[in-house]
């Protein structure tokens, strides 16, 4: 893999990760794949709302669809997705609170 390849993977993958919900539907599909109306209610937002991330999720080529008979099943593009998910989490887990909480994230020049 060029490294323009992969820094264009690192961006999109970026981008994906920039929103909690998009983050939380990555998340779930990384144990299972789901459907659409399920993830809507496991997560707390409208199907309207789910189906725009999803189709930007889409988009990022970080998920798939497989249409099943009237429903249509969302899973991760390639497992490595969600082994890196789980890879990054542990990481963000060992960042100073202190650093990234908005009152101090000015004063010491981080986040």
């Amino acid at each position: 893999m060029t490294t323009a390849v992969r820094h264009e993977v690192l961006v999109r993958l970026g981008q994906a990760l920039s929103d909690a919900t998009r983050t939380q539907i990555l998340m779930r599909l990384a144990d299972a794949p789901g459907y659409p109306s399920d993830l809507a209610v496991e997560i707390g937002v409208s199907r309207q709302i789910l189906s725009n991330h999803l189709a930007c999720l889409r988009g990022c080529g970080l998920v798939v669809a497989t249409p099943e008979g009237r429903r249509t099943r969302y899973e991760l593009a390639d497992a490595r997705i969600g082994r890196a998910l789980y890879d990054v989490a542990g990481v963000v887990l060992a960042v100073d609170p202190a650093c990234c909480s908005d009152a101090d994230a000015d004063a010491h020049g981080c986040c």
